[in-house]
């Protein structure tokens, strides 16, 4: 039988970096040492009160039956207090807390939620890309803004021609970002804000990597501009915060329609989520902060050392602000592509090309802070003797 996949699958991007990820991997099985640095899994352990939380919940036979499909009420209120204390926002946990099967789920469907053939969709280029994907499953048209050193990696609005933003129903972005780790100030998201009521532009913002900010920053919520909750919702996730990456847990939050379609979608999608891992989330969300403080220490101290060791050599990096990522300019003129290849073949480090997020993530290259000081020095060390 011949079998024929539905035209929204053959519309979905290329999966970029798995390609490199099989590449890497075929180095590790032949016995190399690679320091891979090319991807956003967290390597520290999940905190262990988080983990003992989850230990009796799992014990505990209630847990053992379906919850509530749209999570559970505790969860969505823990979500609402965590908000008022760490950003100063209210939210009304019934009705603007949506509780996800991880961040990456409601990004992809918050586009099937609101677009339609055709709509236009404002995504940042470089970005996450699985926006691409929720854009492609609904048949919208996706803008790219160019997001350039020159401008702190923030969109130029005054760029985007007058009929885009006439057709454009959906707008995604993310600080701290991913890949660039770019941050932006609170007057940035005013004037999101006032563009989005002007034309009628859904904002999706990323928070992703909000709890991770360095030298005192503490990364502002989209939220925190006047009106956004009229006009958008943010998508957090646990994995990011409380090194959670495989527990597949996130929410949205913001405006109460938006939250009721991404509801609605859901009750199609899945049946609900454990509860023995909302309630580990529970738990990661009322109890002291300060893992969160420690590890955001952490990723301060790799990140002095990784960029440090590289002005060192005489590359011209830039200093990141928040999350856990650097976004490397490339010294020697050479494509993405062909530098994280010559940084594998040769140096044995896993890197990201930047062109995998975006045409003008060209010339660049993404670098997780996620390993040991040690080993950011050594991969420092590798890098050094390829390039000079």
């Amino acid at each position: 039988m011949l079998v024929q996949p539905a035209e929204r699958l053959k519309r979905l991007p290329e999966q970029f970096f798995s390609k490199l990820t099989r590449k890497a991997a075929s180095y590790v099985a032949e016995g190399y040492d690679v320091i891979n640095l090319g991807q956003g899994n967290p390597d520290l352990p999940t905190p262990a009160h988080i983990v003992e939380s989850m230990r009796e919940a799992v014990l505990d036979p209630k847990t053992h039956r379906y919850s509530p499909f749209s999570g559970l009420l505790e969860l969505k209120e823990a979500v609402a207090d965590w908000y008022r204390m760490e950003c100063d926002v209210s939210l009304e946990p019934e009705t603007e807390v949506a509780i996800l099967f991880g961040g990456k789920v409601g990004l992809v469907e918050i586009s099937q939620c609101l677009l339609n053939k055709g709509d236009v969709c404002l995504v940042p280029d470089p970005g996450y890309p699985d926006y691409w994907s929720g854009v492609a499953m609904s048949g919208g048209e996706m803008v790219m803004m160019p997001l350039l050193r020159e401008n702190d990696f923030l969109p130029d609005y005054s760029s985007l021609p007058d009929d885009v933003l006439r057709r454009a129903k959906l707008m995604f972005l993310n600080y701290p970002s991913n890949p660039t780790s770019a941050t932006a100030p609170e007057s940035f998201f005013q004037e999101t804000v006032a563009l989005a009521e002007k034309h009628q532009i859904v904002v999706a913002h990323d928070y992703a990597y909000g709890a991770i900010g360095f030298d005192g920053l503490k990364p502002v919520s989209f939220l925190q501009a006047p009106g956004a909750k009229e006009v958008g919702v943010e998508f957090y996730t646990m994995s990011k915060t409380y090194n959670m990456a495989g527990w597949r847990v996130g929410f949205a939050v913001g405006n109460k329609e938006i939250i009721s379609l991404l509801n609605l979608i859901q009750d199609h999608y899945f049946v609900s989520l454990f509860p023995a891992i909302q309630r580990a989330s529970i738990t990661a969300l009322r109890s002291s902060q300060d893992c969160v403080r420690e590890l955001v220490n952490v990723y301060q101290r790799r990140r002095n050392v990784f960029i440090g060791g590289l002005r060192e050599l005489g590359w011209d990096v830039i200093e990141p602000k928040g999350s856990f990522f650097t976004w490397i300019p490339i010294p020697n003129g050479m494509s993405s592509i062909e530098f994280a290849d010559l940084a594998l073949e040769r140096a044995y480090v896993v890197v990201a090309p930047g062109i995998g997020f975006g045409k003008s993530g060209e010339g660049y290259v993404r670098v997780g802070l996620l390993d040991s000081e040690e080993r950011l020095r050594e991969a420092v060390e590798r890098l050094g003797k390829i390039v000079y």
